[in-house]
């Protein structure tokens, strides 16, 4: 015979691969982790740093924070240390340590304390875990040091428990990627005692400590906490290494409980049971049950029972789990090996002996096959007239529209008969027989169990009495005929059984695959949502597709009340709904319909939880004729509930990210303003000043021509500094939404007269060329605001040309467009510079500019995109640049408010 052996899991295989690859370019990373300050993590790290210094590995002191213990000191000895950076922030000189120099050292293991620091601001990471990364990804190893309460995912727990969030976290992600976990461990008392000796912190800060951070209780569930997150990830190790190495387990390193239910009245016990084990082990605890094809004959009372068997092991702390399968026993064992499950609690049969040697003993079996898990059998003798589980379903008659099935099997072996009956002179009696098991095939299919067993029953009967001479009795006159019948109604049986058999498994293979189709649609929906709006729409559309109900969504809104954003006005919300919703959104739990929290509304609510909270509640009222929700439905919504809420908070923070790069660029704005205010504004007053002074103070005798070119010195200078206080306004306006465009319809000629007067003083000494077509028509614009963004181009020409040098500017009709060139003669502009020129406060260093704000083209393009056109810079042949500006002659371009344009120009 031969034994089945269990393969080794290929994905685990290749996991523990990758972790002992010896070659990786990726250094090492070791943590030394403890539950609080003073346990002696640094010690213990630089204890261990010596050790493999004396083996001959190149170590260095990168950054380690000794507090001023002697005996930390000491251990520093003999080790290289690099020199710490040394950073001014605010006044106050910082030391943070010197990651370049680590890197450009080099050694081949590097000791770097107090993993969650925050960088003092300038640094390159702001975080010190984000150095330890840059090193371990240069392939250096790095032994680093943490405690428990610095864990992001235990930040709330922290809280809880010492009444501290703590700011400085790491994520999980560093400890889940670490090579090896070190608990640092100590006794709380012997902490205290150093405490109060002054060995942790000074005696005045010590005794703060004591009172507040450092009670006992607090080290007590610290320590805990600690030692529980080390002992989780080796039972991972652990799980990881048995499934790569195909070791069917369990290891009893730590307990874990398996509960089996089932429809009977004895299961509410068991659950009660398996969590008191559990609870008294401290261990996980599971309740399964196993779906197999007999479930089909369950009454709607003993599936409500179940899915209540299910809800009642959750709300006690257990994991319920739903399998589908053949055969309980294997599905049992196959999650228990699976899982390293070392206890099995299972009910006492209770059918009859003679029944259980027909059928089988599920308990029976299940201890015979277990192995070294231990199974406890749980009995009650005021049970015992009860039902016993699934896995011996009691036959219960089919409902009134099932004997509709069993009447067709019996027609279908009447046209079988039928058919063997035209055939007859023609086949061989053995040849009818494959007529019967067509039957039987085609019964079990579209038909059930119960029916292909009726039709092979039958069809045994029928061939008998029909066809087997004598014909028309049940007579046999050939012995041999017996052995026929009894292979027709054994392997008639077996087909049918195999066949229905086959179309649960497909049925229960396409709901499951409905199911998953419809997570994948909604998270794909989701994912591609880019506002609240979108992922509302893609929530209500997915999940009434999936459920068929009307969906209801609930978020905060700005005085934390919810509102309502999913609303069918034929059948509006009622008080009561509503009310259901905010409890559930106050106490993050389902409720309503198919739970047991105010079941007697119409609707069900889920809560759109996340690590920050609950953000929204989702809501599925369903049709009246709606039976009570299954526990695999209510698993599903849930999903559907934390996709959404994951959707939610990933909107808020791109909002959140959003406003914070708004008041980043607005601090940015004002900063560059009051720089700019400062220095291009006082050359001006300057400037005038002192020709107003000099006029002023001037006697009679000054020359009329000193006087008059005071007086345009004077007025260059304000008309300059008028330019710069327009620029400032524009933005402004800009920046505040404020732009407005009215269009009417316009002659080009008066729109470059307008500019070109305006810069009439910069441009006397410059010839201007300008070629209009004299058929252009009426451009739709806002004169005004094109009159300002063509000023600043003409501008922008008149400081990058040499003086004395032409400046062109040439009209023309291209499709639908309007186009305008101006050109200059100046040096030109670097290629990769001709999209940055119309950044904000952008400007190219040029010898001898005149100076400027580095506003003027970005003024122009975002007026020129306010009337719905484009603008763009080019280097012109022969040297110079052109911008074109082009503008669409319909008027159709975008326009209105101006935080939209503002949008656009810096797309």
């Amino acid at each position: 015979m031969w034994e089945e052996v269990e393969r080794p899991d290929p994905e685990a295989m290749l996991a523990q691969v990758k972790e002992e690859e010896p070659d990786r370019p990726r250094g090492r990373l070791k943590i030394f982790l403890g539950y609080a300050a003073g346990v002696g993590k640094t010690y213990a790290m630089l204890d261990a740093a010596r050790q493999r210094r004396l083996e001959g590995v190149d170590v260095v002191v990168a950054y380690v924070e000794t507090h001023g213990r002697p005996e930390t000191e000491a251990l520093l000895e003999g080790l290289e240390i690099i020199p710490r950076r040394r950073v001014e922030y605010r006044g106050i000189v910082l030391e943070e340590m010197d990651l370049d120099a680590v890197l450009a050292r080099r050694p081949q293991l590097a000791v770097v304390d107090e993993l969650a620091h925050t960088n003092a601001p300038g640094s390159r990471h702001a975080k010190r875990y984000q150095d330890v990364l840059e090193i371990l990804h240069a392939g250096i190893d790095v032994y680093t040091t943490l405690n428990i309460q610095h864990v992001e995912s235990l930040n709330d727990v922290i809280a809880q428990i010492t009444g501290v969030r703590m700011k400085e976290t790491v994520p999980d992600f560093i400890l889940q990627e670490a090579d090896e976990i070190e608990l640092i461990d100590l006794d709380p008392d012997e902490l205290l005692q150093r405490l109060r000796e002054g060995k942790v912190y000074v005696p005045e800060r010590a005794e703060w400590a004591i009172q507040h951070f450092f009670r006992k209780g607090n080290l007590i569930a610290l320590r805990e906490l600690a030692m529980r997150y080390v002992a989780d990830r080796v039972d991972r190790q652990m799980r990881a290494y048995m499934r790569a190495h195909a070791i069917a387990g369990p290891w009893p390193a730590k307990e874990r409980i398996l509960v089996c239910v089932s429809p009977g009245t004895l299961s509410e016990r068991l659950v009660r049971t398996g969590y008191r084990l559990a609870h008294h082990l401290n261990a996980e605890w599971f309740a399964l049950y196993v779906e197999t094809p007999g479930d089909a004959s369950l009454s709607p009372a003993q599936r409500e029972r179940l899915d209540h068997l299910l809800r009642l092991s959750e709300e006690l702390g257990g994991h319920p789990i739903v399998l589908s399968g053949y055969d309980v026993v294997t599905a049992i064992l196959d999650f228990a090996r699976h899982h390293n499950v070392t206890k099995i609690v299972i009910g006492k049969p209770l059918r009859p002996r003679w029944y259980e040697l027909i059928r089988g003993s599920v308990a029976d079996r299940l201890i015979r096959k277990s192995g070294p898990i231990d199974v406890y059998v749980i009995s009650s003798e005021a049970e015992a007239g009860a039902s016993s589980p699934h896995a011996f379903p009691r036959w219960n008659p089919p409902p009134r529209a099932a004997w509709v099935s069993y009447l067709q099997s019996l027609f279908l072996v009447a046209v079988a008969t039928g058919l063997g009956a035209l055939l007859h002179s023609k086949l061989q009696e053995a040849n009818l027989i494959m007529l019967y098991l067509t039957t039987v095939v085609v019964a079990g299919f579209y038909l059930g169990r119960g029916p292909a067993i009726l039709a092979s029953i039958a069809g045994t009967l029928a061939f008998d009495f029909f066809f087997v001479p004598p014909r028309l009795t049940f007579a046999v006159s050939d012995t041999q005929y017996l052995l026929t019948f009894l292979g027709l109604l054994a392997v008639g049986q077996i087909i049918g059984t195999l066949t229905a058999n086959l179309r649960w498994q497909a049925e229960a293979a396409q709901q499951r695959e409905a199911q998953t189709r419809n997570l994948y649609a909604l998270s794909r929906a989701l994912t591609r949502a880019s506002n609240i709006e979108e992922i509302i729409s893609a929530l209500v559309r997915h999940v009434e597709e999936a459920t068929g109900g009307e969906v209801w969504i609930f978020l905060p809104g700005a005085d934390s009340k919810l509102e309502l954003y999913a609303r069918h006005p034929e059948r509006p919300l009622s008080p009561e709904e509503r009310g259901v919703a905010e409890w559930v959104y106050r106490n993050g739990r389902p409720a309503g319909r198919g739970t047991d929290t105010l079941a007697s509304v119409e609707g069900s609510y889920f809560p759109m939880r996340t690590d920050h909270g609950t953000i929204g509640v989702l809501g599925i009222r369903w049709p009246s004729e709606r039976g009570p929700l299954t526990s695999l439905e209510r698993q599903r919504l849930e999903a559907f509930a934390n996709l959404a809420a994951l959707a939610f908070e990933r909107a808020y923070l791109a909002e959140q990210a959003h406003q914070a790069r708004l008041l980043e660029e607005r601090d940015r704005l004002q900063s560059a303003l009051l720089s700019s205010i400062s220095h291009n504004l006082r050359t001006p007053l300057v400037t005038i000043l002192g020709a107003l002074t000099a006029l002023q103070e001037s006697d009679e005798g000054m020359a009329p021509e000193t006087r008059r070119a005071l007086l345009r010195t004077a007025r260059e200078e304000a008309e300059r500094m008028n330019r710069l206080v327009s620029n400032l306004l524009a933005v402004t306006r800009i920046e505040a939404g404020g732009l407005r465009v009215r269009k009417e319809p316009c002659e080009v000629q008066d729109l470059l007269n307008a500019a070109l007067e305006r810069l009439k003083s910069r441009l006397q000494d410059r010839p201007i060329d300008v070629r209009l077509p004299p058929d252009l028509p009426l451009i739709p614009m806002d004169l005004t605001l094109m009159e300002e963004a063509l000023a600043n181009i003409l501008d922008n020409a008149v400081k990058y040309s040499p003086p004395g040098s032409p400046i062109e500017i040439e009209a023309r009709l291209v499709g639908d467009r309007l186009e305008i060139d101006v050109a200059d003669r100046g040096v030109g502009i670097p290629p990769h510079e001709l999209e940055r020129i119309f950044e904000k406060f952008y400007r190219i260093p040029r010898a001898g500019e005149s100076g400027g704000l580095g506003l003027g083209l970005t003024i122009a393009r975002s007026m020129v995109e306010a009337h719905g056109g484009t603008i763009r810079a080019l280097n012109r042949p022969g040297g110079g640049t052109v911008f074109r500006i082009s503008l669409p002659l319909d008027g159709d371009g975008r326009s209105g408010h101006g935080d939209e344009r503002e949008e656009d120009s810096h797309r």
